[in-house]
């Protein structure tokens, strides 16, 4: 019998978020963001079971791209950070890849590189991320040199929020008058449609003026809601990541006597601990504090002292009938990660997203 941690990955859960995302946006195209392994739910099955949804994917960089190449994915694929070097340009060419460009070095790296075919590009614009992006006074510029090169098939304008997710939050409306106040030459005087792209999954979820030709749903897929407080919009989203294991030891203590290293936390009255297989070597957070809910039989039961590398202590005192070889949910349909990364001075974004291979991952619907 194999070690009981393990994330079991709802697929049906992560169509029916896209789904609702398109209901918020339904004249736009969809790319869904699958960085990261799309952000530890498993990239190569995630994509295959959205690949009937959206119109392209998009990763942070050429070698997440060529992983889903080598496994039958054929869907256009942006890259996020665009190519790195010239070298890269050639082999992304070949693979059905789309550029973003951010950068005056990028730009002159494909100006000035020869390659098999013209490729679509997507020119980011630096509205007050300040991350990447070129600055809203360059925007006409650099367009207009991309449009003349015999290397650029279409491009597509686009920005990035800082602080979406502060519903009606000042930060926003400036990038978004920012946004539209730089591309208006080039939208005013195209002799075609010029092709947007605003809205990642807080934007899509909370701003309709971001909501144009192309948006980005990333973390809204995987079921966690992006905002700190619960909004109606983010309310259907379905958690696609369980991350469950097993009660593997019961003991009494008694008042006074301390649980885990550095005996942090110390028992106020008689009490029973449950020792389940998961810590920080399975990806369950080490910073999460005493007091994280953990659901045993899925009822809630506290944390008891510092997380292990391969166990945690959980106080169940205050319920009933808890054996060796119970269920317990660290995160999931039941119990948000959002709120788990709360205990552990986290996001919920940070902690699906690290789960290390030594988990058994199971994939179902």
């Amino acid at each position: 019998m194999s070690r009981p941690a393990k994330i079991i990955i709802d697929l049906a859960a992560i169509q029916a978020n896209c789904r609702l995302a398109q209901t918020f946006a339904p004249y736009s195209k969809t790319v869904a963001v699958i960085k990261a392994d799309a952000y530890g739910h498993g990239a190569v099955e995630v994509a295959q079971a959205l690949e009937p949804l959206v119109e392209m994917f998009t990763v942070s960089c050429l070698e997440e791209a060529l992983v889903m190449r080598v496994n039958g994915l054929s869907k256009p694929i942006l890259l996020l950070e665009g190519c790195f070097d010239e070298t890269e340009l050639e082999v992304a060419t070949d693979n059905q890849c789309e550029l973003v460009v951010h950068s005056r070095l990028q730009l002159e790296q494909l100006l000035n590189t020869t390659i098999a075919r013209p490729l679509n590009i997507w020119l980011k614009i630096d509205t007050g991320m300040h991350r990447l992006g070129i600055l809203p006074e360059e925007v006409a510029t650099i367009y207009a040199t991309l449009a003349a090169s015999s290397n650029v098939n279409n491009i597509i304008l686009m920005t990035h929020f800082a602080h979406a997710d502060d519903v009606g939050g000042a930060h926003t409306v400036m990038q978004i008058s920012r946004f539209e106040t730089c591309i208006a030459p080039i939208v005013d005087n195209a002799n075609q449609k010029v092709e947007l792209s605003m809205a990642n999954s807080a934007a899509i979820l909370a701003w309709h003026q971001t909501r144009v030709d192309w948006h980005r749903p990333g973390i809204l897929l995987y079921g966690l809601s992006p905002f700190a407080k619960p909004i109606d919009e983010a309310s259907k989203l379905i958690p696609a990541m369980n991350f469950e294991s097993q009660v593997i030891a019961l003991r009494k203590i008694l008042t006074g006597e301390s649980v885990g290293y550095g005996c942090t936390w110390t028992a106020q009255r008689p009490s029973v601990i449950a020792t389940i297989a998961v810590g920080y070597g399975d990806g369950y957070p080490r910073s999460a504090k005493s007091g994280t809910p953990v659901l045993i039989n899925g009822h809630r039961a506290p944390l008891a002292g510092r997380v292990s590398m391969d166990l945690i202590s959980v106080d169940v005192t205050d319920l009933a009938n808890v054996q060796i070889g119970d269920n317990a949910l660290l995160w999931g349909k039941a119990l948000s990660a959002n709120e788990v990364a709360v205990w552990a001075d986290t996001i919920g974004y940070e902690l699906v997203t690290r789960m290390p291979k030594r988990v058994t991952r199971v994939f179902v619907n």
